[in-house]
């Protein structure tokens, strides 16, 4: 009996030790993680949803009307409840909704086709809902991609290199049983990617977006102007660029201003909503364009471009208006005080995960992905705080190494030979790292494991013909598809010379016999990898809205539909129901 006794007492004093734990791991997860080297968690999605040697299979189960009226107001970013089945995993009461930004507008405008990006939340109606632990799943739709690989194969390099980054994998994608499309699956990064990477931290999460295109849901609440009908084809920067209309607050500018410097303490003007604004100073040189398509257009204000300007918080309010995780005033403060040191160069290993970043830097400048911080969009990427230190996830590379080009500037060889230090026009962020010859050589030693391990090595042809025997007879017979079979084959062609031309370019400018900056490719061109022969038009590129022929990049404005039986396009025009696939009952 007191033998008993003593062994409950044991028991008891053990449980309270663990409750104790327990309060202790919470109260300092932080320190926690940091002791425990800040591993993250292995989640069972991992395996059950992206092991990229077999394809997801997805099936929306949504009522047809419903399902309808969600495409009909897909601008409004709205979610609506489905049931969806995931490798054979059936989960109810899911949040579904169209996503996206650029590619949201501009398939709105578009009379021909439905084909939106989706996201799913699986959490949303049933708290702590998850999929195999993924709280959301991203089905992007390869807009403007007709290779359907740019963004697996930009992923892919980031998995390679050990960057944090969303995991990635094909989905072949049904709604109520029937074939819907070839979709790339995207892990989202929102709680599920932070335990995973981080396991216990409580960092927090932003989504800076300046270029806000539209969707009720917008986290900033801003929108662009709707230019589906501009005409970019005949554009030329240079003609503005000794113009100076006025400008001040709430105005614009344009060449004959004051410089960067000078005007730093100037509010941006804004346009219809969006922060907008004129560097001069950040204007190539006539006959120099950069394929961003934008020249020295700046669209970053709010902070959203990363570059510091002053203490007070509110400069930033793009940066907080795209929160992901609740924050506060004291956290926001954490972020611009990182943003003025890592702008003077001080204590950068405190400010930022800087190998993380380094990495980040090396895949993200091979990539050429001018929707981003390279060019003059300052929006595609998740910045995270944790401790006053700051890094960055890397998000939508479908208008990757070239997609971005409009009108004239669709050069190849300048996409090809892009320089790699000088590889960010629109911010200052990744400056005092370029700067500092350590990191530079370290960001260096990255970009030559990609040039001789990943694609020189055996990678790139694994992972380039593993993708295209997954996913070649589903594009193939794909009914929403955006490009016919015959332009995505050749497509994917040019997209692994593309690549591989890429990595020449890199290797050369790595061991000096390609300039690598942009000032030294515009002294001497001579020793540029010629890819004029590259058609990057062929691979699909961004049109702001409509479905002008060679914009979209298509030659049949609509794919026919190769399941008559299954589902009939209604291709007249929009109706007070909206454009549509109507179901037809089996």
């Amino acid at each position: 009996m007191a033998a008993n006794k003593h062994i409950t007492k044991v028991i008891i004093a053990l449980m309270a030790a663990a409750v104790a734990l327990c309060f202790l791991a919470i109260g300092y997860s932080g320190k926690l993680t940091e002791l425990a080297g800040g591993l993250g968690v292995r989640m069972e999605y991992e395996s059950k949803l992206f092991d990229t040697d077999e394809v997801i299979q997805i099936d929306i189960q949504m009522d047809e009307d419903t399902w309808n009226e969600m495409l009909d107001n897909a601008m409004a970013e709205e979610y609506y409840v489905c049931n969806v089945v995931i490798n054979g995993k059936r989960v109810n009461n899911v949040a579904i909704r169209p996503k996206g930004n650029t590619s949201l507008s501009a398939i709105a405008m578009d009379p021909e086709t439905d084909r939106y990006s989706l996201k799913l939340e699986f959490g949303h109606y049933v708290k702590g809902q998850t999929c195999f632990g993924l709280d959301k799943l991203i089905l992007n739709n390869n807009y403007a991609d007709a290779t359907n690989m740019k963004e697996a194969i930009i992923y892919d390099m980031y998995q390679y290199l050990g960057a944090a980054s969303s995991l990635y994998n094909y989905a072949e994608v049904s709604v109520n049983g029937e074939y819907w499309g070839v979709y790339l699956a995207l892990e989202g990064v929102e709680d599920s990617f932070l335990l995973r990477n981080y396991g216990a931290q409580d960092g927090e999460l932003y989504k800076p977006d300046s270029m806000e295109m539209g969707g009720g849901n917008s986290s900033s609440g801003s929108s662009m102007p709707n230019m589906g009908n501009m005409d970019f084809s005949n554009f030329d920067i240079s003609d503005f660029k000794d113009m100076t209309p006025p400008s001040g607050e709430g105005g614009f500018s344009f060449g004959g201003g004051p410089s960067q410097e000078e005007s730093s303490d100037r509010p941006s003007g804004d346009f219809s909503g969006g922060n907008f604004s004129f560097d001069p100073n950040n204007m190539p040189d006539t006959g120099d364009s950069r394929p961003s398509g934008f020249g020295g257009f700046s669209m970053g204000g709010g902070g959203a471009n990363l570059n510091y300007t002053d203490d007070d918080l509110d400069s930033y309010s793009t940066i907080w208006e795209g929160s992901v995780t609740k924050t506060s005033k004291s956290d926001h403060r954490k972020v611009v005080t990182a943003l003025k040191n890592i702008s003077e160069g001080t204590d950068l290993e405190t400010y930022l995960d800087v190998d993380n970043i380094l990495k980040y830097m090396a895949v993200h400048t091979f990539s050429v992905n001018m929707d981003s911080l390279s060019g003059s969009m300052a929006h595609n990427y998740y910045l995270y705080e944790y401790d006053g230190q700051l890094n960055l996830f890397p998000w939508d590379y479908n208008l990757s190494l070239g997609g971005m080009s409009m009108g004239s500037d669709a050069n190849a060889t300048e996409m090809i030979n892009d320089a790699i230090d000088t590889p960010f026009s629109g911010t200052k962020f990744f400056d005092a790292l370029l700067e500092n010859e350590e990191y530079l050589t370290r960001y260096h030693e990255y970009l030559q494991q990609l040039v001789d391990e990943y694609v020189n090595g055996g990678r790139f042809d694994e992972v380039y013909n593993r993708i295209r025997n997954q996913i070649d007879s589903l594009v193939e017979t794909d009914p929403t598809a955006f490009y016919p079979y015959d332009e995505y084959q050749t497509a994917a062609d040019i997209l692994y010379e593309t690549i591989k031309l890429r990595a020449e370019s890199i290797d050369g400018q790595l061991d000096g016999t390609i300039p690598s900056t942009d000032e030294g490719q515009r002294q001497d061109s001579s020793s540029l990898i010629d890819a004029s022969h590259i058609d990057i038009k062929a691979m699909g590129r961004f049109n702001m809205g409509g479905s002008s022929e060679g914009d979209f990049g298509r030659s049949d404005k609509i794919k026919k539909n190769l399941f008559p039986g299954i589902l009939q396009y209604s291709r007249g025009k929009r109706s007070d129901a909206g454009r549509r696939y109507a179901f037809r009952n089996a």
